[in-house]
């Protein structure tokens, strides 16, 4: 009977621990509550590897998602469920509570105005991916909008394609695409002559066939996680976290595991960056 009444206040223990972790002490949170009840965390995610995938066995894997298990974990929860999902979709699946945060999503005006946005997981500038040898010579995004006549392939609704639409590029040049494979595709076949995106969104680009050329007049952004707007204690334990995760060098450490280049570089840039409006001054 002792034993039974042990083993009754440890499973008790555990359960407040789960509900009460300091992180959350002073607020009521209905996400909590329902990722206790579902036993997983459910999160939108898009296929791009090798920041984020889905193993053939279900599982959450890549730099972000990892980051992202490992600040559960810290918190007392429960593994990612990825949800794949379009881009586009990404904020409408949050508002609906068909996912309970959104993996990787660059913040801007527009979306600060609909959801809540972490610090972000890590940081890039605005780039074109074009035909290797670069035979347009393109240099940046005013060259696009210098030149009307080029193509540009971008993922509709992406941060990257509406920071081109803003700088000049014409929408009569804009070639429309769902997701990354898309967006290259479609400049290896011909039918776009540059693909708007980040410089991290392609690994090995030289590897398909493609050059990176890096817009050096773009400003720094930066890819975070989302969540909906009643759910600031969540989101802001989620930042301590992750902060504490960029200090221990888990940057460099995972970069290194997928073959990536540049985690020191990475790693200190997000040092500089403690919550989204260090990157756009009007998201909470």
């Amino acid at each position: 009977m002792c034993e039974i009444q042990n083993r009754l206040l440890l499973a008790a223990g555990l359960a407040l621990t789960f509900v009460w972790s300091p992180a959350f002490a002073e607020t009521d949170n209905a996400l909590l509550a329902s990722i206790r009840k579902a036993g997983d965390v459910k999160v939108a995610m898009a296929s791009q590897p090798p920041y984020m995938l889905i193993s053939p066995n279900g599982e959450a894997q890549g730099t972000v998602l990892e980051v992202e298990n490992m600040i559960l974990k810290e918190l007392g929860l429960p593994m990612i469920k990825p949800q794949l999902t379009a881009w586009s979709a990404m904020i409408p699946a949050l508002q609906g509570r068909q996912v309970d945060f959104v993996a990787d999503l660059a913040p801007t005006e527009e979306r600060c105005k609909a959801v809540l946005f972490t610090a972000p997981i890590y940081v890039y500038r605005v780039a074109l991916y074009v035909r290797s040898g670069n035979p347009k010579r393109l240099t940046g995004i005013a060259h696009l909008a210098q030149s009307p006549d080029i193509k540009v392939a971008m993922i509709d609704g992406s941060a990257q394609g509406a920071y081109a639409l803003k700088n000049g590029v014409k929408p009569e040049q804009v070639v429309r695409v769902p997701d990354v494979q898309a967006g290259v595709a479609t400049v290896l076949n011909g039918r776009a002559d540059a693909y708007v995106e980040s410089t991290t969104a392609v690994n090995h680009p030289e590897k398909m066939g493609l050059d990176l050329v890096v817009d050096e007049q773009a400003p720094v952004s930066g890819a975070s996680a989302a969540f909906r707007k009643e759910d600031v204690s969540f989101r802001d334990a989620f930042d301590e976290k992750r902060m504490a995760m960029v200090k221990s060098g888990v940057i460099q450490k995972l970069y290194d595991k997928y073959g990536l280049s540049g985690g020191d570089a990475q790693a200190q840039m997000l040092a500089k960056v403690s919550k989204a409006s260090d990157l756009v001054p009007s998201c909470q």
